[in-house]
Order: structure tokens, then C-alpha cells, then sequence
């Protein structure tokens, strides 16, 4: 075999040659290389300035703003979680420009709703805001593409939102998607005692359970509620009666399907509602949520005697969503258009004059024209005077969404004859001249007028007169609209004041027990007041090996172990090489 090179080596110096550098001209030329600075670009110098380390920042003292789309759950669990940051010192703002976090509440309901807070978290990032997120829309798909790497407060864990907040304001982003347990027992959700800032200080809103019994193919809602889990009777009870000691006047019970209350627990709707008619004061009332037609069906005469009580509107949510079989059983709704009209007559015919609302899906798949007409049908039939008209939206993951579609065009003209006819009846002309007990709660979106409520849940709008806020007082009715009334009170009518106590400002943080009084004072040390195994102990709210219990010992075995490899890996890598 002919040799690699002409010339044996002896040495490896052998290979220096006469010309190369000797070792000492290496060194001297040394002495003569200066460093080179090198100048950093003031753009770079300003971002670090704007962005401080998070070990510098101070929670408590930013600014957030809080939007919610959505039900009455949704806004209660808003309320919730704007108590807890104002509690903890968190300045919540109206003004979104101004915020240095976005806490932004979703619906997964519709596709429209989804829109808005998709196209708010690209604004709130355009604007380098902090963005928590929260809601159904993240709890039922956490791992969109459009929803990477930011912070998510699950419905079930809002009780945890200023630890997200805080931990989002380093930097840092985190995910709590958790479900809340009692042994094993799924519970309603987090604790009803919290801190709250109502938007309206007048009214509180009380979620009794979350999620359903049912598994409707086209709901989203499901897939972030889950399962019914209600709370307990008592905890309900408590709650209202604090409501009422912070000068509220009216109660609306939430949930996604109220109907369904205390099946989990032993325990059922009408009982609730008995415990809670006890505690209501006179001069204020109490409306009930939605429910629908199944839940509703066995308990129609408590409901009845229920609904006729004075401190209890006369009103009920019913969905039917189709009148047509056919359609209700592709929805998986478990009843059919003949139980529907069951509950309907009978609490008409028991609780004279009461409000019936309604939900119909216009062009769901599958629906037919013969479908669509029987539920023309029945709105002719009622006239209902509250009707929800929507026109179908695939929402994704649903097994809706994979059934054959009805075109867009069929749903959209469906959804307009629908509204045409809603539009084509007026069902407040009949009460003009009459004398009614309202109550008064908010500001028309005009600000022309004070908006009230008679005993059926009517609309009634009254002069924005500062003395009739929050009270119950009577007038005559002088004009009717298709949505609402306007009346005028009458010289010799009683107003009654729903509760001795003052109302809480607007704004004003409520339900601020000692231990929520003293987390300003402590920082962070509140977090000491909650039971550890809740707290976050790393911005992946994971516990660290070192944080469990027994853990060090654990830490510094694996971590010897993990040495000892790396050493074999390196020497038998050396040793290749070599």
C-alpha cells in the first residue's frame, strides 16, 4: 500500500515550517491587538428600558382592563374576577388604552362572539398589552394556534386570577384549566364569597350550577362546562342574603340550564326556590334563568306556585329551538315540540300573564322547509314576546359541524322571514293605560330614560328621576313599543325600598371579608392565606422538586444520577474520538 505522505513525521513539530511563526512571535504580537468596542444600538437600549426584569416589577398597582361576552354566568364570573384584582389593589379601568392588562372573558356560543375576542387579542397584542384569557372559548380549545403562549384562567379556577395576573405581568405565561373536586365529586365551581364588583350594583347575579345533563350536537358550551355540578343550597342561601345586606334589589339565577339544579346532590330546583323566597325583602325580586323543557316537565306545579309568588317575576326561558321533531331529535334536545307546548300551557293557563322567552336555531343541518314552517308555526301560535333568533353556526368539534349543511343563503332568508315575523305583532298594545308595580335598576343604553321591570319581566321605561333608582314604585303605562313600555308614576304610589342598606358604589369591590382586606397590606404574602397545594410555585403553576414534600432528597438522587450520565456520555465520547 503506497505510504500517505513521501516523508516519515518524528514529531508533530516536524510540520512547522521555517517560515511559520515561532511561539514567542506569537506572543509578542499579542501585546499589539486592543479590543474592539462595540457600540449597542439605541433601539435596543429603549426596549430594555420599557422592559424591565420581572424580578423588578411590582404586582398589584397595574391597570386592567376586563371585557366579557357572553351569558349571565359569564358576566357573573367577570364580576368575580374584577373583585378579586381591585381587592388585591389591581385598578380596574374602563379605559383599554390606558390598561397595562387585557383580561379578556370569551363565549364559544357563536361564531361572531369567538370573532370579536379573537380580533381583541390580536388588537390588545398590537398594542403590547399583557393578555389573560378566560371563558369558554380557551377552556374548550386551549391549544388554538391564536391562543399560544398566552396566560388562560379556566372557568372553574377564576378564585386564581390575580396569581395569573401577577405571573402574566412578569412575563411569564401560565395555564390553569383545572376542575374544582371535593373527593373525587366534582364541584359547581369557585367559592360564591369571593370579592365582586358588579356592574351594576343593584343586581347580583348567582350562578347555581355549571354545565348540563345534556349532550346537544350542536353546543360548544359543553365542551367548557362540562357536566352539572350544583351548589349547595345553603351556600346559595348565604349568598343572596349578603347580596341584599349590600343593598342589592334584584337576583338572577344563572346557569347554563337552571332546570337541572341539585340532581348531582339530592336535591332539585323548586326546593331552592322556596329556601331562597324566604330571605328575599320586600321591594325587591328574584328572575329566574333558563331551563329547558325536560327538567322543567315533573316539577310544573311547584313551578307554577313559584312563579306566582310577589317576589318572584313571572317569567321563564324556554328554549325550544325548532318545532320540528325531526330537527329536535338531530339535536339531541330529549323532548319533542309537544312537551314544550306542555310546560307553556299549563304556566300559562297557572301564573296569569306570564312571559314565555324563547331560542330558535334558523338552518340547522339537516332542516328542511316543511321543518322550518312548523316553527313559524308556532311563533304564530304564541307570540312569544321575547324571541332569540339565530341562525345556525357550525362551531368546531361539535358533531353538528359534520353533518351535511343547510346553504348559507337558505339560512340567512330563514332567519330573516323568522324575524319578520317576530316584528309583526306588537305584544305591549293591549296594557296601555294600565297601572303596574316596577322595579328600577339601570340606565337605558340612551341615557334617556331609567329602565324598569314590571311583574312579568316586561321592559318598562320611566323618567331618569335619582329618587326612583332602585326603588319599587307603581305607573301608568302611556306608550308601548315592540321591546318595551314607558310609563309615568302615578302622584299617590308607595315606593318601597328593597333594603335598609345603602347600595354599593359603582364599582365598589363587594363581599370584602378580613381575608381579602389584608391581601393590599401583604403582597404577596396573600397568596400564603390560600392552601398550598393552589398556589402557583412556578410560572408553569407545576411544583418543583425541591417544593415537595421529601423533595430535596428526590432532587439532589436524580440529580447526581443525571451527573453521573452526563460524565459517561462526555468519556465515552472523548474516548471515540481519541
Amino acid at each position: 500500500m503506497p505510504a500517505a505522505c513521501e516523508s516519515v513525521l518524528e514529531d508533530i513539530e516536524d510540520i512547522v515550517s521555517a517560515e511559520d511563526l515561532k511561539p514567542h512571535d506569537r506572543q509578542f504580537l499579542r501585546k499589539n491587538v486592543f479590543p474592539k468596542v462595540r457600540k449597542r444600538s439605541s433601539q435596543k437600549s429603549v426596549q430594555t428600558d420599557d422592559e424591565p426584569p420581572s424580578d423588578s416589577i411590582i404586582p398589584g398597582v397595574q391597570k386592567i382592563w376586563i371585557r366579557t361576552w357572553g351569558c349571565s354566568h359569564n358576566n357573573s364570573d367577570g364580576e368575580y374576577m374584577a373583585g378579586q384584582l381591585a381587592a388585591y389593589g389591581y385598578k380596574i379601568t374602563d379605559n383599554s388604552a390606558e390598561a397595562d392588562l387585557w383580561l379578556l372573558n370569551s363565549c364559544t356560543v357563536k361564531n361572531p362572539a369567538e370573532d370579536h375576542f379573537r380580533n381583541s387579542i390580536k388588537k390588545a397584542q398590537e398594542g403590547k398589552k399583557k393578555v389573560v384569557l378566560a371563558g369558554c372559548v380557551p377552556q374548550a380549545q386551549p391549544r388554538q394556534e391564536y391562543l399560544k403562549g398566552l396566560s388562560i384562567i379556566g372557568v372553574q379556577q377564576i378564585d386564581r386570577v390575580v396569581e395569573v395576573v401577577e405571573e402574566t405581568i412578569k412575563g411569564h405565561s401560565v395555564r390553569l384549566l383545572g376542575q374544582k373536586k371535593d373527593n373525587g365529586k366534582r364541584l359547581g365551581g369557585a367559592r360564591l364569597d369571593l370579592p365582586k364588583i358588579r356592574k351594576n350594583p343593584l343586581i347580583e347575579i348567582i350562578s347555581i350550577n355549571t354545565g348540563c345533563l345534556n349532550a346537544c350536537t350542536y353546543c360548544k358550551t359543553k365542551h367548557a362546562r362540562g357536566d352539572l355540578a350544583s351548589y349547595p343550597i345553603e351556600e346559595l342561601v348565604d349568598r343572596a342574603k349578603q347580596s341584599f345586606q349590600e343593598g342589592v334589589c334584584e337576583i338572577w339565577l344563572t346557569s347554563e340550564d337552571t332546570g337541572a339544579y341539585g340532581r348531582d346532590i339530592g336535591t332539585d330546583l323548586p326546593t331552592l326556590l322556596w329556601k331562597l323566597v324566604e330571605v328575599i325583602p320586600e321591594g325587591a325580586m328574584l328572575r329566574l334563568g333558563m331551563t329547558n323543557p325536560p327538567y322543567i316537565l315533573e316539577h310544573l306545579e311547584e313551578m307554577a306556585k313559584i312563579l306566582n309568588h310577589p317576589r318572584v317575576y313571572a317569567f321563564l326561558h324556554i328554549p325550544v329551538q325548532s318545532a320540528s321533531d325531526s330537527v329536535l331529535m338531530d339535536m339531541k334536545r330529549e323532548y319533542c315540540v309537544a312537551d314544550f307546548k306542555q310546560v307553556v300551557d299549563f304556566l300559562k293557563e297557572r301564573v296569569p300573564g306570564i312571559t314565555i322567552a324563547t331560542d330558535i336555531i334558523c338552518g340547522f343541518p339537516g332542516e328542511t322547509d316543511e321543518d322550518f314552517q312548523e316553527t313559524m308555526k308556532l311563533v304564530e301560535l304564541y307570540r312569544f314576546p321575547s324571541l332569540f333568533i339565530n341562525q345556525f353556526y357550525p362551531r368546531p368539534g361539535t358533531p353538528a359541524a359534520k353533518m351535511p349543511q343547510v346553504p348559507a343563503a337558505v339560512k340567512k332568508q330563514r332567519t330573516k322571514d323568522l324575524s319578520q315575523l317576530f316584528h309583526s305583532y306588537n305584544p305591549y298594545d293591549h296594557k296601555i293605560g294600565e297601572r303596574q308595580r316596577v322595579l328600577v335598576t339601570e340606565e337605558s343604553f340612551d341615557s334617556n330614560y331609567y329602565v324598569a321591570h314590571n311583574p312579568f319581566y316586561e321592559q318598562v321605561l320611566v323618567p331618569k328621576d335619582p329618587q326612583l333608582m332602585g326603588k319599587m314604585v307603581e305607573v301608568s303605562i302611556y306608550e308601548a313599543g315592540k321591546h318595551f313600555m314607558k310609563g309615568q308614576p302615578v302622584s299617590d304610589a308607595r315606593v318601597h325600598t328593597a333594603s335598609i342598606t345603602r347600595p354599593l358604589a359603582k364599582g365598589e369591590v363587594s363581599g370584602l371579608t378580613e381575608e381579602f382586606r389584608r391581601a393590599p397590606q401583604n403582597g404577596r404574602n396573600w397568596k400564603a392565606q390560600i392552601p398550598v397545594k393552589t398556589q402557583l410555585s412556578s410560572w408553569m403553576a407545576l411544583q418543583l422538586p425541591w417544593q415537595q414534600e421529601g423533595g430535596g432528597l428526590k432532587f439532589l438522587s436524580v440529580s447526581l444520577a443525571l451527573l453521573a450520565v452526563l460524565v459517561m456520555f462526555y468519556y465515552g465520547r472523548m474516548k471515540t474520538e481519541l
